[in-house]
Order: structure tokens, then sequence, then C-alpha cells
């Protein structure tokens, strides 16, 4: 029997979408039945809704396309930096932490599956192999962490930017600070990471994660409204390993472009798809819940809201906020 088979192995005998008997996977993998159904039920307790049929075998509801690091460097715009493509991590940001004494700067992590994956404020991002994409992006900066206010803003901006680029999603919009939205339901999410001196320099772990399919089962696990690709877009799914790419090459120029020109440069582009603008929210924070309406953001990136007939400023880190 062949040694060191794995869930990976299976699903990549499934992306097809087609069904594949039991049989027929255990003699061509060289394995037995039984370890064919204890990898089944490895990939299902990862989230993949694996279907079985009496007759037919095994099959997903969809084709997989898995990550490939060798396709996505070759989509990339040059100059060239790592891309390093992980079948399971604890999560991309913390792999780019371990690795960021060594790795040159505008590395990029993906892995088909995170463990521990989060969002911001510590929540849970539930990524199940080949229904999302999850990267993380190394920067080093001169200056130091507050001279980064704002980045999530400019990351997001990026973000919808590549996504529209590949695709036609009716409605996407931009929740500040740093979330995707299609009709309030969450599609992507940036997550901001700075290690270094209050001065600088620095270095800056850019993470996004993006659905690209969620099961009801996975929406019921989010904490809050949210949607996929599949279902935003009005064509079909991009290719899986190009969206990538697409969203590595506009956070990497979109990281150097904010270097040397800040958040001012990404301001007209994050007010086009400013879902909160004019819109009645709720802020909680440190002084409990106010109401206010939303009036953009200001220079540094903080959130504007007009609060009984005067603008307070907001940030991220201290408030969440509800329309």
């Amino acid at each position: 029997m062949k040694q060191g088979f794995s869930a990976q192995d299976l699903l990549r005998q499934l992306a097809r979408g087609d069904a594949v008997s039991g049989e027929a996977l255990a003699g061509r993998l060289g394995i037995t039945r039984a370890a064919i159904w204890k990898q089944i039920a490895a990939l299902r307790a990862m989230g993949l809704p694996v279907q079985a049929r009496t007759g037919a075998g095994y099959r997903l509801p969809w084709a997989v396309e898995l990550l490939d690091a060798q396709a996505i460097t070759a989509a990339l715009a040059p100059p060239a930096a790592p891309v390093h493509v992980h079948w399971q991590l604890d999560s991309t940001q913390d792999e780019l932490a371990r690795i960021a004494a060594s790795a040159p700067d505008l590395t990029a992590v993906l892995a088909e599956s995170q463990s521990a994956g989060r969002g911001r404020r510590g929540r849970d991002w539930h990524s199940p192999p080949g229904m999302g994409l999850m990267l993380s992006c190394l920067k080093r900066f001169s200056s130091g962490p507050a001279a980064l206010s704002g980045l999530s803003v400019a990351m997001g901006v990026c973000a919808a930017q590549a996504l529209t680029g590949m695709t036609t999603i009716p409605g996407l919009q931009l929740k500040w600070p740093n979330d995707l939205v299609v009709s309030g339901h969450k599609l992507a999410g940036i997550l901001i990471e700075v290690d270094g001196e209050y001065d600088g320099p620095c270095v800056a772990r850019i993470g996004l994660g993006l659905n690209l399919r969620l099961t009801p089962e996975l929406q019921q696990q989010v904490q809050q409204p949210a949607t996929d690709l599949a279902t935003a877009c009005a064509a079909a799914l991009p290719e899986r390993n190009r969206l990538a790419a697409q969203l590595i090459d506009h956070l990497r120029a979109g990281l150097r472009r904010f270097e040397h020109e800040g958040l001012a440069a990404f301001a007209d582009g994050f007010a086009r798809l400013d879902s909160l603008a004019g819109q009645p929210l709720t802020i909680h924070g440190p002084q409990g819940a106010q109401h206010g309406t939303g009036c953009g953001i200001d220079e540094r990136g903080a959130l504007r809201v007009e609060i009984d007939g005067r603008i307070v400023t907001v940030l991220g880190d201290k408030v969440s906020v509800r329309r």
C-alpha cells in the first residue's frame, strides 16, 4: 500500500468535480478502501462537502482548482518576489511572521486551508481547502507603525480593484476599515499586523481572506452576514490561480504606492466604494453605543461620523461599527 497518502492527494483526484468510485480511487492511488474513507472523512472535517452516492462514488458539488505556485508566479507582473504555497497552515500571517527575517520584500504566502485563520479583533476566518483564497504579503517600511495609519483602507481599495479587473461584481463596496462587502454581506477581509520600533523601521504583514464558495454549514459558523464570489459575481468564477496572482499584483503595487504617497493616493477610490457614507451608524466603543451618520474618512484613515451635529473620528482598533 502506498505510504504517506493524504487528504491532499485525494482532493486532487476529486478536483474535476466528477464522481469517482471508491474502488477506482483505491486503484489509482494504490491504497485500501478503508484509507479512502479515512481521508474522505478528513476532507469533510475540514469543511469540504464531499458527496457520496451509491453506485456513483464520491464527488464535489463543483470543480476545484488547487493552488499552484508556478502558475501564480507565471501570471504575476515583474519585478518578481517569492510566492510560497502551502497545503495547510495555522495562518498565512503566522507563517509570514516566521520567515520575515529572511524573506525578501513583497514575499507572498498562500494556503489551501488554515487551522487558525483570523480576522479583525481576533475573529476566526473559516477556510476549507479550495473554497477561498487566503494570502499574506510582506512589506518593510522605513517609517514606524504610526505612519501606516490607513493602510488597511488602501489595501481594501487594491483588493476591490483586483476583483473588478477579473469579473463583474454588482454592488461591491468597502466597509470601513477593512471589509469588502456586497449588499452588506462580507465577501473578503483585510488584516494588517505590524512589527517594529515606534519611530521605524517596521515590517507589515497584509493578510487577505476571500470567500470563493460558502456552504450552508460555513454560513452558520460565520459570526456576521457573509457571501461568496460564486454568488456575488455576474459571471463564472475566475480561474483561482489567476485571481490569486491578480490580488497579489494589486496588493504589491498598492504597498509600493502607499510607501511613497500615503493614504491620499487611495482616498478617491475608497470614497467611490464607501458603504458607510451617509448611512446611519451605531459605534460600539469604550464610551458605549453612539449613534450617528457616516461621513467618510479623514487623512489618517479614521472614520468620520456626525453625532449630535458634530463630527467625531473613530479608529478601527477601538470600535466596531454597525449600520
